[in-house]
């Protein structure tokens, strides 16, 4: 195997590493992981997914990070700086480039001192690698967590925001993904017995249900922890979208469910929409929107709704590398970097 570079996004709830080498993705690798409930893993995860990619020691590793915004830190500079120690401990600390939000890689040391210039910059390298395809266009990434809404033009990543607060003013972020965000924070109520009826505020089910139960999502990319701690089949996703009305399994049927999992994907690709057309609202001439992310199908549907023609990212570098864009896009922006 070619030495390659080694990407890695480094997230609160899950860590991408891809292997790329020539300008090809080679491998790509993701598990689940929250740095709030198991801090000491992050150490042995980073090795273990150096090892499934191939990784014989002397690689470079291309970094970003959202970790820092975890629960688990006061401070993202004190985010960023755990991120690190992790990533130095795992890996030679010579070889480790942090990719910052205006397109550098800078050394450990220096990211210390940049912390909000790396934190959660990974929206920025996927954008800069969609750039090199699409000189005009919006890419929308739709993740588990979150959707990153990046206007390029003329082959420049023009977002107005760096930092996640500025991001969210500007529209540039959408605190809505596929999997995670609660039911209660996309709707206040959903369709019941002909009529629309409020929600509960419980926590009882998430966006991953309502997109399982549609065939949206497979159960196995479900990979947020259930609000009842039971699989993520269609049986148990059924008993989770009942509770969103206070309801259980024998008391809805299946189209009852399929009403409210409409509902929920449908405001949420309306949310997403709304920011897609206000950033676009400030580059009029970009009709064509990339999407990509574990929420491709979401996102399309936003861009839909928004006026917009779709392309998938999917279609460029493959399924699963979409689906760590961010891990594959830094890695291919480094070796870039490297070879330059």
């Amino acid at each position: 195997m070619s030495r390659g570079v080694i990407g890695w996004d480094v997230g609160g709830v899950n860590t991408k590493a891809a292997r790329v080498a020539q300008g090809k993705v080679l491998a790509t690798r993701s598990r689940p992981y929250e740095v709030q409930r198991d801090p000491e893993a992050l150490v042995p995860l980073l090795r273990t997914l150096a090892h499934e990619l191939g990784v014989n020691g002397d690689e470079p590793h291309a970094v970003t990070m959202t970790a820092e915004l975890s629960q688990m830190f006061r401070t993202k500079r004190e985010g960023v700086g755990w991120v690190l120690d992790a990533l130095c401990s795992a890996f030679a600390r010579s070889a480790v480039h942090v990719y910052t939000v205006d397109g550098c890689f800078i050394t450990p040391e220096a990211a210390r001192e940049r912390a909000l210039d790396v934190a959660a910059s990974n929206w920025a390298a996927t954008a800069r690698v969609v750039a090199q395809a699409y000189r005009d266009a919006i890419l929308v990434d739709t993740g588990s967590t979150t959707t990153d809404i990046i206007p390029i033009v003329h082959g420049t990543v023009a977002a107005r925001g760096r930092t996640d607060p500025a991001r969210l003013r500007s529209g540039e972020l959408v605190y809505l993904g596929a999997v995670r965000t609660p039911v209660e924070a996309v709707v206040h109520e959903v369709p019941l017995e002909g009529a629309m009826a409020g929600v509960s505020a419980e926590g009882f089910a998430l966006m991953g249900d309502a997109l399982v139960w549609r065939g949206e999502l497979a159960p196995a990319e479900y990979t947020a922890p259930t609000p009842d701690g039971r699989p993520t089949s269609r049986d148990f996703v059924r008993e989770r979208l009942a509770r969103v009305v206070c309801a259980d399994r024998e008391m809805l049927d299946d189209a009852g469910i399929d009403a409210i999992a409409d509902h929920v994907a449908e405001r949420a690709a309306a949310r997403i929409a709304a920011s897609i057309t206000r950033v676009q609202r400030e580059h009029p001439h970009l009709e064509l929107a990339v999407v990509t992310g574990l929420g491709d199908a979401l996102a399309a549907r936003a861009v839909r709704r928004a006026g917009m023609r779709v392309a998938h990212l999917a279609e460029q570098l493959g399924g699963d590398a979409a689906r760590s864009a961010p891990a594959v896009a830094v890695a291919l922006l480094c070796e870039q970097h490297i070879a330059r």
